[in-house]
């Protein structure tokens, strides 16, 4: 029996839950129903929206389009009536061309007859004057020439006088200006010596207190002492090289030292008047033992060694006059003069300039007054004092010594350079032009101070010949340094050669 409640029990359990699972299953159906009628009538109500914004959309659309259309039709018209406006002014044109065609055609024929009638009335000419038209016009220059022959000659010697009145003044305010110019920069040159210096410290000890130690160096010297802001350097300024020797040599000794004081001063000035003193001596025997010359006093032979600190124009004089005295040896041996008297002229010619700051008179003046009184040979004193031409040439032995003078002072790179500084000047100044397009050859002539530049015709124009002329100059200033100025010649000529056969 409980077996049969329990299968009863089970099957009436199974059977509500099939009737609640049903119940459920209805339910949940109907609310699918439902939930799919509102979707669709939801959707149906975008689509409806849809359309009626796709019916506006479409409507604006037409109606830009038909204004677009409109303006294009308007565009179309508005080109049509150009098309026919240029139609009819290139027909106008085409015309007016015609018209200056026959024109032109008209006037040709017109220049035409008339270069004939001319052709015919010079032929006419020629016949009744019985010359051609190049005889005429020979004659009429002939007869013009002769006529005013005396006017073109007058006015062309007073063009002459007046440019070169002219190119005179002008000389004259370009030398005075350099002078003017040059006059700061060559005394600073001539007249100055520096001094380095450890620190700037030892400016202080130089000058001293209140400044005893500068005057008594200054009074001990005879020099001037420029002590100023320029780092590492004092200067020494004096007009005589020897004077500038001594203090330079006196105030490095008192900078080794370190000990500047007035008594140390005087003490390391006349250490140095005496160094000075024998290298002057030596250096003076050591030119006339070079020189082969041993019948000078002893003490001719120290003013010479003073020329050991004396320079003209950048050269040193004792090695100027020693070299003059070589070459005036070989030249009076190959001349037959006086080999010894020669060689002491040329030693001796600028004698005077070692004592030229401390006596009046010129160079020449003084070292014939030093070779007088020291008892110099008179053929010496002959043969030195007219190399600059002051005296007239009264033997062959001046004659030497002045050419000798000439060679020295003149050869290149003798003055204010080297030889081989000058040779690589011009060498750098004929390569700087041939970099530049269309140089066919170039020369560095005057000592470097012109250049003379060769252009291939077919290459360069006159126009761009100028143009290059300039370029080359500024290049010149940029990359070079050379002294004076540099005149550039540009060359451009055209060579046509026939043979006649």
């Amino acid at each position: 029996m409980s077996v049969l409640a329990l299968a009863i029990g089970v099957g009436v359990g199974y059977y509500l839950r099939l009737v609640i699972s049903l119940g459920k299953k209805g339910s949940m159906e109907l609310e699918i129903k439902q939930m799919t009628i509102g979707a669709k009538e939801e959707a149906q109500k975008i689509v409806d929206e849809a359309k009626l914004k796709a019916e506006g959309r479409m409507k604006e659309l037409h109606e830009e389009e038909k204004d677009k259309e409109r303006e294009w039709k308007h565009t179309e018209h508005r080109l049509i009536k150009k098309e026919e406006t240029l139609d009819g002014r290139q027909a106008e044109i085409d015309r007016e061309v015609e018209s200056l065609k026959g024109k032109a055609d008209e006037i040709r024929k017109i220049k035409e007859r008339v270069d004939g009638m001319q052709a015919e009335k010079e032929k006419e000419l020629e016949k009744v004057a019985h010359l051609s038209v190049e005889d005429a016009k020979e004659i009429l220059f002939k007869n013009i020439e002769a006529r005013y022959e005396e006017d073109l000659l007058v006015r062309m010697q007073k063009m002459e006088t007046t440019n070169a009145e002219k190119l005179d003044r002008r000389a004259k305010d370009i030398l005075s200006t350099s002078i003017n110019r040059l006059a700061a920069s060559t005394a600073s040159e001539m007249m100055t010596s520096s001094v380095n210096i450890p620190s700037d410290d030892v400016k202080g000890k130089i000058i001293g207190k209140e400044g005893r130690n500068i005057r008594a160096f200054e009074r001990a010297s005879g020099v001037e002492l420029i002590v100023d802001e320029t780092p590492g350097a004092i200067v020494i300024s004096s007009f005589d090289p020897v004077r500038r020797q001594v203090a330079r040599l006196a105030l490095e000794n008192l900078i080794l030292d370190g000990r500047i004081q007035p008594a140390k001063i005087e003490e390391m000035i006349e250490k140095a008047q005496a160094d000075i003193n024998k290298i002057i001596k030596e250096k003076g025997e050591q030119a006339v033992y070079e020189c082969g010359i041993f019948n000078l006093d002893p003490r001719v032979v120290a003013i010479v060694g003073r020329l050991y600190f004396r320079t003209s124009y950048g050269q040193n004089v004792l090695q100027h006059s020693i070299e003059m005295a070589h070459i005036a040896g070989m030249l009076a041996q190959e001349l037959g003069a006086d080999v010894a008297i020669a060689k002491a002229g040329a030693l001796t010619h600028d004698i005077g300039k070692a004592l030229d700051h401390e006596v009046q008179g010129t160079h020449i003046d003084i070292g014939i007054r030093i070779l007088q009184k020291f008892g110099a040979d008179p053929r010496i004193i002959t043969s030195m004092k007219s190399h600059h031409d002051d005296c007239p040439h009264e033997s062959i032995e001046a004659v030497i010594v002045q050419t000798a003078d000439h060679i020295s002072g003149g050869r290149p790179g003798a003055r204010r350079d080297s030889v081989e500084n000058y040779i690589k000047r011009l060498q750098d100044l004929e390569a700087l032009t041939k970099t530049f397009n269309g140089v066919e050859k170039s020369y560095a002539l005057a000592a470097g101070r012109e250049i003379r530049i060769f252009v291939t015709p077919e290459k360069v124009t006159d126009l761009q010949a100028k143009e290059m002329a300039r370029d080359i100059a500024k290049k010149i200033e940029e990359e070079l340094t050379y002294p004076g100025e540099i005149k550039v010649t540009m060359i451009r000529e055209n060579r046509i050669t026939e043979y006649a056969r």
